[in-house]
């Protein structure tokens, strides 16, 4: 008898595996993370590139302006952010309404060391992104980043 009961517990573990993990530890699979999809938008060197690549651990280096747009995933404890990222140059910012749907945030970084020009442009595509359909009832993380720069404007000059 001692023989066939352990015959049939090695045939329930081949066959349900997870089954069997959960009844020797009394732990189930862990539960799923929730996943949120975020539009990561900005000028060109505002740095969505180096903020999502850190996010990432990756390393700092080889880092190249996004000329279209790329995915990563960013994972946290509890939860995985698939974060798109769109290019910042003329050429490509009149296409980004085209990448917001499905989006539940929205990350706008803007280079708070740039030119005057460089701000206002930014402050422009913000506020377009702002009053865009299927943003405007989103939450927005704006980023001034390269803080660290000696030209760099505080929270309030920008």
């Amino acid at each position: 008898f001692a023989k066939k009961v352990t015959f049939s517990f090695r045939f329930v573990c081949f066959s349900l595996p997870w089954q069997c993990f959960r009844a020797l530890c009394c732990k189930g699979p862990p539960p799923p993370r929730p996943e949120y999809d975020l539009v990561c938008i900005g000028l060109t060197g505002s740095g969505k590139t180096s903020l999502l690549s850190q996010l990432c651990s990756e390393s700092p280096e080889n880092i190249v302006s996004t000329t279209g747009f790329s995915i990563k995933a960013v994972p946290f404890q509890n939860a995985i952010l698939n974060v798109k990222e769109l290019g910042g140059a003329d050429n490509i910012r009149k296409y980004w309404s085209r990448y917001y749907q499905g989006s539940q945030g929205v990350i706008f970084v803007l280079d708070s060391a740039s030119s005057e020009d460089d701000l206002e442009t930014a402050r422009n595509e913000l506020h377009s992104a702002l009053q865009h359909p299927q943003l405007c009832t989103l939450p927005f993380l704006i980023l001034a980043n390269h803080q660290d720069k000696p030209a760099a404007r505080s929270v309030q000059e920008v």
